[in-house]
């Protein structure tokens, strides 16, 4: 699986796609990623596509990295991607279920080689909410699908795990892909990341803590 080829260091090469609604700290999600792997003898890029979405939002945000010691020695820095591209993900990390769904339908899950990090809850759409009687979309189906297109699906309630934890999702989504163990760096690695961003480092510590535990439970 995806995750025991990238913890074995086998890749020089891995991308990962954050789809996250707005006020859910995306955006640092991903800056902790660039840094960890920055920091650890990797090139990385990060970039955002803003959305609209019926709820508040939802913007993809996509990371590409490349293993420095994978270049020749006088050869210029990688040219990386600016977008996902669909059967070339190989990480997924999703803060609300629909946002899972949506990546599946965007060609993002591959079941050859992605790993699909999602959260359970859901946050609704207006049309959800505005429906005669009980116009929710069915979770389970997506549940369902995450299971079948993924090589494999990491899935818990992430937003409860924030509450729990007195922290935010993007610690949680953060400590649920150290505890996939699908990148190649220790969970010293990540606290670095953590503090060295210097926002609300013991509440992200604590939220990464549960979520690597989570994690670890599920798979």
């Amino acid at each position: 699986m995806i995750g025991k080829d990238l913890s074995e260091a086998r890749r020089d090469r891995i991308t990962v796609a954050i789809l996250a609604l707005g006020g859910q700290g995306g955006g640092v999600l991903a800056d902790w990623v660039i840094d960890l792997a920055s920091c650890n003898g990797w090139i990385a890029q990060g970039t955002s596509v803003p959305g609209v979405a019926q709820r508040t939002g939802s913007t993809v945000y996509y990371i590409e990295m490349v293993r420095r010691s994978a270049l020749a020695a006088n050869a210029p820095d990688p040219v990386l991607a600016l977008m996902p591209v669909p059967g070339d993900v190989d990480i997924v990390i999703a803060s609300e279920l629909m946002e899972a769904g949506r990546a599946i339908l965007r060609g993002f899950v591959s079941g050859d080689r992605t790993l699909l990090i999602g959260s359970t809850h859901r946050i609704y759409a207006v049309s959800e909410k505005s429906a005669p009687g009980d116009g929710t979309a069915s979770s389970q189906r997506i549940l369902d699908a995450a299971e079948r297109r993924a090589a494999r699906f990491i899935g818990f309630d992430m937003d409860e795990a924030a509450t729990q934890s007195r922290s935010v999702i993007s610690s949680i989504m953060f400590g649920a892909l150290a505890g996939s163990g699908a990148l190649p760096f220790d969970e010293a690695m990540f606290h670095d990341a953590i503090r060295k961003s210097g926002k609300a480092v013991e509440a992200n510590l604590r939220g990464f803590a549960l979520g690597t535990q989570r994690a670890a439970g599920v798979q």
